[in-house]
């Protein structure tokens, strides 16, 4: 929000100047701070309405009737999981703080209306079983197993609806009638959810085949399982200047071998090479598909992603790679999901 430091009122001011402060912002909100701006609390028109119902006098300060305890989010947060934290909490208003209290901002749904909307659907492949989970996949899809405070897949839609994207199909099959009545029609996020209903496993992009003709392309295709800071806006710029058929997003995957490797030649050794490591690019798991291409997805038979992209590579279409940097995991086996969780507050949240 721009001119926050407006927002910011002593804890002996009266509850009328409070009211004057938030009716002069348009904020919603007044940030309760010491001489030192550190944020004592949060004062809403709500919490001056209660306390004037309880008999308060609208001349006493505003100190005493502020929120003690509000919901803030650290100054470096990136504006992605800020939105997450406005949404999963359902707040207005997201009070930034350094690491001693001190107020540095304040972040509002109103900061994120500017986002320009990105035309692209995004296709998010939300139908797995998950059978390396377990027992935590006997009753719930994968994508709904809770990573931190919510969902996976909520993270995942919040994170593509804090870049622009509006248009997000759901391709579900396993229990998929959790995830329909989790997000129902996306409206109540400012979305357009649409659902890819697969009556039977149609492989990791065959259910691509599902869409209607006119969907808008470039689609973005990622993995209901997939948590990750990844920009997806960048990712399909990129494609669409590439003028490439298909685009996959890369990670590097480095393995070590466990012993001394020993390279020898006409009976003598040449080199020794003690635990040396291999970097691989390895599928991240997060695609931008061309129209060109899906029209090669044959409606309700099964196809694998990389069938496609070898396909398209063979017949001399263009497939890209786009170098992810930064946060991803793969949240498929129980140490992954295990390793989420104990990221996800200083990821996400942090």
């Amino acid at each position: 929000m721009k001119n926050w430091e407006r927002t910011l009122i002593a804890p002996d001011a009266s509850l009328r100047d409070a009211l004057r402060n938030i009716d002069a912002t348009g904020a919603g909100m007044a940030l309760v701070i010491d001489a030192d701006r550190r944020l004592l609390g949060t004062l809403s028109d709500g919490d001056i309405r209660r306390a004037l119902i309880r008999g308060d006098d609208l001349d006493g300060p505003c100190g005493p009737v502020a929120n003690s305890a509000p919901s803030v989010a650290p100054a470096h947060l990136d504006p992605a999981s800020r939105l997450g934290l406005l949404r999963s909490r359902r707040l207005r208003q997201l009070p930034l703080v350094d690491a001693g209290g001190h107020v540095v901002g304040l972040s509002t749904t109103a900061d994120f209306l500017e986002i320009p909307e990105r035309s692209s659907a995004v296709v998010v492949m939300a139908g797995g079983r998950g059978t390396r989970l377990a027992e935590l996949t006997r009753d719930t899809p994968k994508p709904m197993l809770k990573v931190g405070p919510r969902p996976l897949l909520d993270t995942v839609v919040d994170g593509l609806a804090a870049q622009g994207f509006r248009h997000i199909w759901l391709a579900i099959h396993y229990r998929g009638e959790q995830i329909e009545a989790h997000f129902g029609d996306g409206s109540e996020r400012g979305l357009e959810i649409r659902y890819l209903r697969e009556d039977r496993p149609l492989g990791t992009c065959g259910a691509l085949g599902l869409l209607p003709a006119d969907v808008p392309g470039p689609v973005l295709v990622t993995n209901g399982d997939v948590l990750t800071k990844l920009d997806y806006g960048k990712v399909v710029d990129g494609h669409v200047a590439a003028g490439v058929a298909a685009t996959v997003v890369v990670r590097d995957y480095e393995m070590q071998v466990p012993f001394g490797v020993i390279d020898a030649e006409a009976g003598r050794v040449t080199d020794i090479r003690e635990k040396p490591s291999q970097v691989f690019n390895i599928n991240a798991g997060v695609y931008v598909v061309s129209t060109e291409a899906l029209d090669l997805i044959p409606a309700g038979q099964s196809l694998d992603m990389p069938q496609l992209l070898q396909g398209l590579i063979e017949a001399g279409r263009g497939v890209r790679p786009h170098r992810a940097d930064g946060y991803w995991m793969d949240v498929g086996r129980l140490a992954d999901f295990d390793r989420a969780n104990a990221d996800f507050t200083t990821i996400f949240e942090s």
